[in-house]
């Protein structure tokens, strides 16, 4: 009943720079958290970036500094400004987004956007 869309992924040259989207549609009251996840061939999907809606954020230590996540509550979209790219952040990248959806009671949700591939050469 909530749905994720990305956008934004591609292939880039380390030190390069790119920017994710994602925009979460459907039946929601609210939410919670959004943020992205990765993973990379042969691994478990890894913790990028997330933020609450009250605009706490929590980064992996291998991006801090490099990574900025932001969201727009009213649009119900994030993006993720990734700069100074390396060979190792090449992965699939995960929206993820949670919260509260529009029903009789209400209940939670917790959703996954469809992945967008990022590819670092070096």
């Amino acid at each position: 009943q909530v749905q994720l869309v990305e956008s934004g992924g591609g292939l880039v040259q380390a030190g390069g720079s790119l920017r994710l989207s994602c925009a979460a549609s459907g039946s929601i009251f609210s939410i919670n958290n959004m943020g992205w996840y990765r993973q990379a061939p042969g691994k478990q999907r890894e913790l990028v970036a997330t933020m609450a809606s009250r605009g706490t954020t929590n980064y992996a230590d291998s991006v801090k500094d490099r990574f900025t996540i932001s969201i727009n509550n009213a649009k119900n979209t994030v993006w993720l400004q990734m700069g100074s790219l390396k060979p190792e952040d090449t992965a699939v990248y995960y929206c993820h987004a949670d919260g509260v959806i529009v029903t009789i009671p209400m209940r939670p949700f917790t959703s996954w956007g469809q992945g967008t591939q990022v590819t670092v050469s070096s």
